[in-house]
């Protein structure tokens, strides 16, 4: 790759008014592949100002024209699909096959289904004699992560197009390159200039100056629960919508009616995809005292058997965690769980054998974890599976529930409406039973300190738009 110093403001490409750079880094290898503008708060302040600007043309566009502009999004990201792919494990670490069948697709599935939304949706109507319109809500400040790029940035810049809302997007400055390759699709479309506006930096920096600055309307931000308490806290002087999707600590009850060696083994493997750096992963595993050694032995052996590679390598299951700070984290925490007493059954600490430099984990599995442990209840975004021993469903469901968290919730069981059962009981956004996929329009965000407000679909649109009534005499 090379550099790319240049922001996309006012549908032109503009330097940075500062002059600091970031280094961007190949996680397989640990080289340097590029280097991006570090943005100053007067570049937020531009960036803003173009926004703010555009909506008061684009904030009155109409249903067909905003129906085109997704159309022809589609159509342009879907030219540029092996590009983003390639990127996207490069300067991630994400395995080409996933790149390709997931990291890009999610992306591009969320303007399709959000198009489908649009098509069909009423702005205004009447209630009770009164005239109800859904109004664009403004100008959106955007702060999206490293770990699923594409899938975070297309479901907020979707459901803002969509609803009429602009728009200034803080890329993560671990995976910019992507951000920048987006932006170029964005222009490619015919956006109107304006609408859409990146600026690359850190957080603390660019992100604190979009989340407090008086002109931006709402904060979408996609993060850590720390990050998402700092952008609430900057936000709340102007009275701005904070829509946060942040951590979590999901949990895998797998049940006695269940398949046992088949459910561990799909949770495991869920686990450790895209190398543990999900945050709905089902990272707490709660299996019965009648068939828990059955578990751990399966996961166990999914653990064993899971290839870590760089993204080029063949048969590779998992690449590299994406950056030197998590790596560490990671290493950091697997540690304490063997000094905590947990029994370690997979993995450890360390990379795997055959890699001296990159930012490799071996995917790791404890048992006999209790849900006091710190590996039970802090985030780890790494391939780390804990696995809990519980005595009765309602024991499983309080183990369950005993988190600050509340994202994601995952129930396997031989029948169906038992498995509904349990995942009523849940305290979670979104749960998946008997290895449900996640639909990609399903409604998507937490409970407790796993956020606020909701992505895709028709909850994505609704999350960027106002209510008015107008009473008349």
């Amino acid at each position: 790759m090379s550099d790319h110093l240049k922001f996309y403001i006012n549908g032109e490409w503009e330097d940075s008014l500062g002059s600091e750079t970031i280094e961007v880094f190949n996680p397989s290898d640990e080289s340097v592949i590029g280097s991006i503008s570090a943005g100053t708060k007067e570049d937020v302040d531009i960036a803003v100002a173009s926004a703010k600007e555009a909506f008061k043309t684009f904030g009155f566009s109409t249903k067909e024209e905003r129906i085109e502009l997704l159309e022809n999004i589609i159509s342009e990201y879907e030219k540029r699909s092996d590009d983003l792919a390639q990127t996207i494990s490069q300067e991630m670490g994400a395995p080409l096959w996933l790149s390709n069948v997931a990291q890009v697709t999610s992306g591009l599935s969320h303007f399709k289904d959000t198009l489908e939304v649009l098509k069909t949706y009423e702005f205004e109507g009447t209630e009770n004699n009164y005239l109800i319109r859904k109004e664009p809500i403004g100008v959106i400040g955007m702060i999206t992560p490293w770990n699923w790029p594409m899938n975070q940035m297309c479901t907020k810049v979707a459901s803002a197009i969509a609803s009429g809302c602009t728009m200034v997007l803080k890329p993560s400055e671990i995976t910019p390159f992507c951000g920048i390759m987006f932006a170029e699709i964005i222009h490619a479309a015919g956006v109107p200039a304006g609408v859409f506006n990146l600026v690359n930096g850190m957080g603390p920096i660019v992100g604190a100056a979009l989340s407090e600055h008086k002109d931006i309307d709402m904060m979408h931000f996609t993060g850590s629960t720390r990050a998402g308490v700092a952008v609430a806290i900057a936000s709340a002087p102007t009275v701005k919508r904070v829509a946060q999707e942040l951590g979590g600590k999901s949990a895998n009850i797998i049940l006695d009616d269940a398949d046992i060696e088949k459910a561990a083994g799909a949770g495991a493997n869920h686990c450790f995809m895209n190398t543990g750096q999900s945050c709905n992963a089902p990272t707490r595993m709660l299996v019965s005292a009648t068939n828990y050694e059955r578990a751990v032995e399966a996961a166990a052996q999914v653990a064993n058997s899971t290839v870590v590679g760089a993204p080029e390598d063949e048969d590779v299951k998992i690449g590299p965690i994406s950056n030197k700070v998590q790596y560490e984290k990671v290493q950091r925490l697997i540690q304490i769980g063997i000094d905590e007493g947990a029994r370690l059954v997979a993995g450890g600490i360390g990379r795997p054998e055959g890699r001296s430099e990159g930012y490799f984990v071996k995917p790791t599995v404890f048992a006999d974890v209790t849900n006091d442990m710190t590996i039970a209840r802090e985030e780890i975004f790494g391939p780390v599976l804990s696995i809990l021993k519980y005595e009765s469903e309602d024991e499983a469901i309080e183990i369950a529930n005993d988190t600050e968290y509340g994202l994601a919730g995952y129930v396997q069981s031989g029948d169906e409406d038992h498995a509904k059962q349990v995942a009523r009981r849940i305290r979670a956004g979104q749960i998946s039973i008997n290895g449900g996929s996640r639909g990609p329009a399903a409604p998507f965000g937490g409970f407790k300190t796993s956020g606020n407000g909701r992505e895709h679909g028709l909850s994505g649109l609704e999350e960027c738009l106002e209510t008015k009534a107008i009473i008349g005499s």
